[in-house]
């Protein structure tokens, strides 16, 4: 039996999939966040983003342009609310 939200969202990569070209925010292991446009990811959850901001305190630290995140790194990816 396959269970399928109102969103279309089946398999966690789905969420990832719908994200492509969408802002996200990524939670690292080192208590570091990052907000960019998802570009591309693969099955390890390695992630690029562009236009990617360091975030800290709900506040830009740094601009880093084009990003690329180890998988094995993320906390989590969450489509950004912005």
């Amino acid at each position: 039996m396959k269970c399928i939200m109102a969103n279309g969202i089946e398999r966690p990569l789905d969420l990832l999939n719908s994200s492509k070209g969408k802002e996200v925010i990524v939670q690292l292991k080192n208590d570091k966040q990052f907000v960019g446009v998802l570009q591309a990811f693969d099955i390890h959850i390695n992630v690029v983003l562009d236009n990617t901001k360091e975030m800290q305190n709900g506040e830009v630290r740094k601009n880093l342009g084009l990003t690329f995140l180890r998988g094995d790194t993320i906390i989590f990816i969450s489509p950004s609310s912005t």
